[in-house]
């Protein structure tokens, strides 16, 4: 989407927020930008890694604790 951009659109969107927001509000907008990015990219990331993940030792205990409980009652 933002592939096509080039340096001219950058700098019509630059001068776009400036009008906008003020100089006194830009630097806000922006860190509040990267906030945003940087947790939408460690949320997505802990979605993707989540799977590959091993579970955590109580839960080994508990699906360990139903197979023998499956082998014992022959479901």
């Amino acid at each position: 989407m933002l592939q096509n951009i080039g340096i001219p659109g950058l700098i019509l969107l630059l001068v776009l927020a400036l009008i906008i927001f003020g100089p006194s509000k830009l630097p806000e907008v922006g860190r509040a930008f990267g906030t945003t990015l940087k947790e939408f990219k460690k949320a997505t990331r802990e979605l993707v890694s989540g799977d590959d993940t091993p579970a955590k030792p109580e839960e080994k205990t508990t699906l360990h604790t139903v197979d023998q409980h499956n082998k014992k009652t022959g479901s």
